[in-house]
């Protein structure tokens, strides 16, 4: 089956490389959906009743840092060599992370676990809705792996705190990237989470996450280019990437890798902290 497009990152693996590797032991396939409360669908759910065939659930509400109120913020490196290890995944393996949507929870699981040290960490082109257009086969129920060590090398020196961004954003010493859609950068949207100021950080700027995919697809290198210059980024400055909670900042993050310039860091806390915290500045002016 050809693929007219080829994947436009380094970090995608196709639908047909992922066909010919299914079963093998050292190729792990995770299911990495995650979506808003908004959207009312259950990834968990959704996984159960069908999956390709021999992932893992890997679930970012649960395999997180539990002692703080802000959600899916990264866990310690001994959480997540023990859930993460649960799941039958190791450091070396080569490991596929998808979605259900194409594109969306993806992106933060395959960049947590090359934070905790993963070498060999690829996303599904197209993830689920292109595998299961194609007619590829699917499972149901919950798939049970070996149990594998994951020693960690927890990369803390790429993620950020309010600090850091703060500091950053007062010495301009980085870029900061929000990838919220342009309504809620503004002030106009509400946040989907109660409690949570409108608006952005003074001197952030503003690249909506949903420009960069196309049908579940991360666009050709040279239209990210486009969408990051239109949205005032100098590309060979430092970026620290931001969102809603962390999600869809590391699709910034992927879509920067893909066009050789990865960011330094990425705010782990993003808006839900920022603009929860009524100690931190807020504007709703570009």
């Amino acid at each position: 089956m050809t693929d007219p497009r080829p994947p436009a990152s380094k970090n995608l693996v196709t639908t047909d490389w992922l066909a010919a590797r299914l079963g093998k032991p050292d190729v792990s396939i995770v299911d990495g959906s995650f979506y808003l409360p908004a959207l009312k669908r259950n990834a968990k759910a959704e996984y159960l009743a069908a999956h390709i065939p021999g992932a893992v659930f890997f679930d970012i509400d649960a395999i997180a840092d539990h002692s703080t109120e802000l959600p899916h913020m990264l866990p310690g490196a001994t959480k997540f060599s023990k859930d993460v290890g649960g799941l039958g995944i190791a450091r070396d393996d080569t490991i596929v992370v998808y979605d259900g949507a194409g594109l969306g929870g993806a992106p933060r699981v395959w960049w947590t676990l090359r934070i905790f040290g993963a070498k060999n960490v690829f996303i599904l082109d197209g993830g689920l809705p292109k595998w299961k257009a194609e007619g590829r086969p699917t499972e149901s129920g919950e798939s049970k792996r070996e149990p594998r060590k994951f020693e960690p090398e927890f990369d803390t020196s790429k993620v950020a705190n309010a600090d850091v961004v703060s500091m950053a954003l007062l010495q301009q010493s980085a870029q900061v990237v929000d990838a919220r859609p342009a309504e809620r950068f503004r002030g106009e949207a509400p946040e989907p989470r109660p409690g949570i100021r409108g608006g952005h950080m003074p001197g952030a700027l503003n690249v909506p996450v949903t420009g960069l995919i196309e049908n579940g697809r991360l666009i050709p290198p040279e239209k990210i280019v486009e969408k990051f210059k239109a949205g005032g980024v100098d590309l060979d400055k430092p970026t620290i990437t931001s969102c809603g909670s962390g999600v869809t900042a590391a699709t910034l993050w992927f879509a920067l890798d893909a066009i050789g310039k990865p960011p330094t860091m990425l705010y782990d806390g993003s808006w839900t902290e920022w603009g929860g915290r009524p100690d931190l500045p807020v504007t709703t002016k570009d």
